[in-house]
């Protein structure tokens, strides 16, 4: 037997390790490393051989990307160990017996590598293969399809709209005070759900209110409707250069309490929104009635909570996030694609947030110092904040730090994981409606290097 030391570096509350030297059955314990808040370790006498293990880091099975890893033959990733023989100080390759189940062609290039460098190659893994990805999103598809909008209804609640003729003031003190980032707007003249608020109308009108500032009088302020801002809001509205652009004003989008789960996430996706009201239109013509907001969190819940316990079906969400085509990431990290990654420093201007917001159609923007490390976000549904005690009314964006808005605003107030993280981990996470991304950062430096949103999952799932 061979004293083996297997570490796990990058936090948790309760840490267990689980292997097939014992048939998967006894967990081993991890604890803390003396003088560490993130690495756990744990020490097990194990006969020589090639043996795979993996981690159950509060209550979600982890593996470490920096380790070997392998796919058994339930498409299930572990990491893999080869313990020597005291007098063996080569490795040798995996004998016949595990052939079935591992890539040996995969394992030798490895273990050639890590032996000419002296540590295991970064980022290396026996990638998922295409079909069993295929897989995956064919059975969320079917699934998603079998249930409908109804489904997303607690059983129990209310789904609250604002009248038109409120006052803008009053509206977006309401979502404030509610916590919500849209509000579903009621046409009382025509007995009908006519559009959404949503934080974006409150960043340009607070845009629009600091151009035209002096050409506003306080009562004009305290009077403006929400439906003279949406009719205004049909004149113009700037592009990135500063022109104005009309704008055409289109049909609310909603869905019905019987449309599928699927059709219900590509509306939104497909139309940008971040939420869809669910109303039933009666046949004999009485007053629609809305049901819901549905939203992206939502159905992510709702696909946690059927697939928790089976999650060997669907080998995907099992996969680590830097080993996925989703999210926008920073060059070091990740999949390359067309994005970005936008950050703001604390002392950059409320509106210089503001505008990149728009212009560049994102929900949040990471705040970050001289080093990269992140100290705070600002995102759309941040701006309802100004629209306690009237601030809104009186700022002046351009010669406000983000500093100042976000001292306001309260800190610890976004989410984050590192690229190691599973997509399900990730999801889980994504599924509490008051979250709408997550943050990847380094476990130990908290540098960012990237951000997931709910539409990057669906993007992935459903592609």
């Amino acid at each position: 037997m061979v004293l083996t030391v297997f570490t796990w570096r990058y936090g948790g509350r309760e840490v267990y390790l689980y292997g097939s030297y014992n048939g998967w059955g006894d967990r081993t314990v991890m604890n803390l490393v003396n003088g560490s808040a993130m690495a756990f370790s744990a020490a097990i006498d194990l006969p020589p051989g090639y043996h795979q293990y993996k981690f159950l880091v509060d209550g979600t099975w982890q593996v470490d990307e920096e380790q070997l890893r392998v796919i058994d033959e339930n498409g299930v990733i572990n990491n893999l160990i080869f313990v020597e023989e005291p007098s063996v100080n080569a490795q040798r390759l995996p004998p016949e017996a595990v052939r079935s189940t591992l890539d040996l062609d995969s394992i030798r290039d490895m273990q050639l590598e890590a032996s000419s460098s002296g540590v295991l190659p970064n980022g290396r893994i026996l990638q998922l293969p295409e079909d069993r990805t295929d897989a995956s999103r064919h059975r969320l598809f079917v699934h998603l399809s079998s249930f409908k909008a109804h489904d997303l209804m607690p059983y129990s609640g209310e789904a609250i709209a604002l009248d038109t003729e409120v006052a803008v003031k009053q509206a977006f003190h309401i979502m404030y005070q509610q916590g919500l980032p849209v509000m579903p707007l009621w046409d009382a003249q025509n007995s009908r759900i006519s559009g959404m608020l949503t934080a974006s109308d409150f960043i340009l009108i607070l845009l629009e209110l600091h151009q035209f500032r002096a050409l506003l009088t306080d009562e004009e302020l305290e009077m403006h409707t929400i439906s003279s801002w949406k009719n205004d809001k049909l004149q113009y509205q700037r592009d990135v250069a500063g022109a104005f652009l009309p704008l055409q004003r289109r049909e609310l989008i909603q869905v019905g309490p019987d449309d599928s789960l699927t059709d219900v996430a590509l509306t939104i996706l497909r139309n940008e929104i971040s939420s869809v009201p669910v109303i039933y239109s009666p046949e004999d013509g009485f007053c629609p009635q809305l049901l819901h907001i549905a939203c992206l969190a939502g159905i992510l819940r709702h696909i946690c909570w059927h697939f928790r316990h089976s999650l060997e079906y669907l080998p995907l969400l099992q996969q680590s996030i830097c080993n996925l085509p989703v999210g926008t990431w920073t060059r070091e990290f990740g999949w390359a694609n067309n994005r970005t990654l936008l950050t703001l420093h604390p002392s950059s201007s409320l509106g210089c947030a503001l505008n990149l917001l728009i212009r560049a159609r994102i929900s949040s923007i990471p705040i970050v110092n001289d080093n990269g490390v992140l100290i705070n976000i600002y995102s759309r549904s941040d701006i309802t904040s100004l629209a306690n005690g009237n601030v809104y009314a009186h700022i002046q964006p351009d010669q406000t730090m983000l500093s100042q808005v976000l001292n306001e605003a309260g800190h610890d107030r976004y989410r984050v994981c590192t690229r190691f993280a599973s997509l399900y981990t990730v999801m889980e996470v994504l599924s509490d409606p008051g979250v709408r991304r997550i943050f990847v950062i380094d476990g130990i430096t908290r540098r960012i290097e990237g951000i997931i949103t709910l539409r990057d999952v669906f993007n992935l799932i459903l592609s």
